[in-house]
């Protein structure tokens, strides 16, 4: 069954490589961009910012408009900061909040009143490995992940008498653009500066030399095609999947032990 679709997200890393394959593979997609963009030849393009509730609210009212439903919803867009606690600007971090996790809510929000009213749909919360573990020099991007965690699981529960289903999809590390596009904060000499530039070349050597966000993409297309798809999604490597499972089995401090150690503590 071709679906419709609305990703937001669409201007590089994994919307951009999802909207193109799920157009590809026949369902209508609408996906949105902050401003002008080359994005993937047959997406509807929608101009959205998740920090702007009108915004939000104009382009759900738009893609129900135009197509009477909205079978799957993507929640892909966010943004990236790195950077001691102690040094983030107040601004930045609501920043973060407001896009990976307030935005997220909104259109969710939105969205929810045609997804009942068809009565089925799929909402697929893009978090991360971040989020199911908090990250050294990313604190506020592992919050706003953890954040997307808690909201899922409650979500889940409400919507289960609409049956509507709520994804959880935990992206490792991929070669995207948060590398490039991520905001550093660092103080004028700084007290942490010489622990964040090691944990950072960790970091952005992970990052690097992840994998080819076109894998996450065919995972997506997999869960939208899917009857019955699982609750939860980890997609990494096999280094990265265990992690996820010692931090379930390990006492606390065994595994902060290994995190201390991959990123230089």
């Amino acid at each position: 069954m071709k679906k419709v679709i609305f990703i937001t997200g669409i201007s590089s890393g994994f919307g951009k490589h999802a909207s193109g394959l799920l157009t590809k593979r026949g369902h209508t997609v609408y996906g949105t961009v902050r401003k002008e963009c080359a994005t993937p030849d047959g997406v509807n393009v929608l101009k959205m910012d998740l920090t702007d509730e009108a915004s939000i609210k104009s382009a759900v009212e738009e893609v129900s408009a135009k197509e009477g439903r909205i079978d799957v919803l993507i929640n892909n867009a966010g943004m990236h900061t790195g950077g001691a606690v102690e040094e983030t600007p107040a601004d930045l971090f609501a920043r973060q909040m407001s896009t990976n996790f307030t935005g997220t809510v909104q259109l969710t929000q939105q969205v929810l009143p045609v997804m009942r009213k068809q009565g089925r749909g799929t909402i697929i919360n893009i978090s991360s490995i971040g989020g199911l573990m908090g990250l050294p020099f990313q604190g506020f991007y592992s919050a706003s992940k953890f954040a997307i965690e808690g909201l899922s699981e409650a979500l889940r529960m409400e919507l289960k008498q609409f049956n509507i289903k709520v994804v959880v999809v935990n992206p490792g590390d991929f070669a995207t653009s948060n590398t490039a596009n991520r905001t550093n904060i660092l103080a004028d000499n700084s007290p942490y500066e010489a622990q964040f530039n090691r944990s950072l070349s960790q970091i952005e050597k992970d990052e690097t030399g992840g994998w080819n966000p076109e894998i996450l993409a065919r995972k997506l297309c997999e869960i939208v095609e899917c009857k019955h798809p699982r609750n939860r999604y980890v997609v990494g490597s096999f280094d990265q999947k265990l992690a996820v499972v010692l931090k379930r089995i390990l006492p606390v401090g065994w595994f902060q032990g290994i995190i201390e150690s991959h990123y230089k503590i």
